[in-house]
């Protein structure tokens, strides 16, 4: 098996300038700037629209598994629509701030998304009105670890969720000497973390899809392009925005698929069965199921492997347990079927993504 290529985020070589005149792009203007994966397997077409807001799409399919390793140069913020693969029919909200991160990008599945890319000052301004639209519960989570992180640099922070962000894009602590969030986070913070990942993930609504196609079939060319596309591209983020609100439930329903998953997190070795789970919440299993989906878009186990998943990422780039300690640290006693779980989940096997991080750090 050919192991996969690890790449650093500062290899100038990684992705090479390209030409607005590709025959592969749906449309361009000499200003794109244009991006193109190794031999020939793809692009990314980045469209200046104004200095804060950036559109990009990107299509490319990879012909080796690939790990790309750094931190990303500026403080970022997208709203991202995927148009292939298993996430094909969803939008995500998706904060890249420079923090160290490892990216797995798995060979032989195509990767076709448009993204609207924000900066400052926008950023901000759209952070805000995402947390606004979160239910209350994933509200305090995503202030906790802004606290958190903040508090790092500060030893007071009596402020709003939006100031809290500014302060820490703004530098005015050593936030760079971060390698991950990872690394981090606490742990129980960062399990919690995680779930405003399932919050940042909405269904692309007939409204989003049309614009969306817009964009890909834009018609017009120099000046009034870019205008066309700038309203698109704030049109598809307001959309989004829009839609957040249409998945909320009852606040008493929320707390007890929140406290159920927090049990789960808290005892992935050794989990109670989701008639037990259920009692424990005070519901019973049907709601528990309709909770789950509703908020988590998978079933209380879906959940469970989720977070095993996720857990074992975390242990493989932090730690120097083996793979098998690591299976049973999150809760497998068969190695095999953990390394197929996490091949599944995470697009790449266990052991290679530690030798090649092993690698990296030697």
């Amino acid at each position: 098996m050919t192991p996969p290529r690890l790449i650093s985020k500062q290899d100038p070589n990684w992705l090479s300038p390209g030409s607005p005149d590709d025959p592969r792009l749906l449309h361009s203007a000499p200003d794109d700037r244009i991006l193109v994966y190794p031999s020939g397997q793809g692009y990314r077409q980045e469209i200046p629209l104004r200095d804060d807001l950036t559109l990009a799409i990107v299509n490319y399919t990879l012909h080796h598994d690939v790990i790309v390793e750094g931190a990303d140069h500026v403080d970022t913020l997208k709203f991202e629509s995927r148009l292939t693969g298993l996430e094909a029919g969803h939008t995500f909200f998706i904060p890249r701030f420079r923090w160290q991160r490892v990216c797995i990008m798995p060979a032989r599945k195509r990767t076709f998304e448009v993204e609207v890319i924000f900066k400052q000052p926008a950023l901000v301004n759209y952070f805000q009105a995402y947390i606004e639209r979160l239910p209350p519960q994933a509200q305090t989570i995503a202030q906790r670890v802004l606290q958190f992180v903040y508090r790092r640099g500060q030893k007071e922070a009596n402020m709003s969720p939006s100031e809290m962000l500014g302060r820490i894009l703004d530098r005015k602590f050593a936030i760079e000497t971060y390698r991950s969030a990872e690394q981090t986070l606490p742990n129980p913070l960062y399990a919690e973390a995680n779930d405003l990942g399932y919050a940042a993930r909405s269904v692309t609504t007939p409204a989003m899809q049309q614009v969306t196609h817009q964009i890909l079939s834009c018609p017009y060319q120099n000046s009034i392009r870019r205008t066309y596309l700038k309203r698109k591209a704030l049109n598809l983020a307001s959309l989004y925005l829009e839609a957040m609100p249409q998945s909320h439930r009852d606040d008493t329903d929320l707390d007890r698929i929140y406290q159920a998953a927090s049990i789960l997190r808290k005892q992935m070795t050794n989990p109670p069965t989701v008639e037990a789970l259920a009692r424990q919440v005070y519901t019973n299993r049907l709601k528990l199921y309709q909770g789950f989906q509703a908020v988590y878009g998978t079933t209380p186990f879906g959940y469970l492997r989720n977070h095993r998943m996720r857990e074992a990422y975390r242990l493989l780039i932090t730690s120097d347990l083996s793979v098998g300690n690591i299976s049973a640290a999150v809760g497998y006693t068969n190695r095999n079927r953990f390394a197929m779980a996490f091949r599944q989940r995470i697009g790449l096997n266990p052991k290679a993504l530690q030798m090649q991080l092993q690698k990296c750090a030697s």
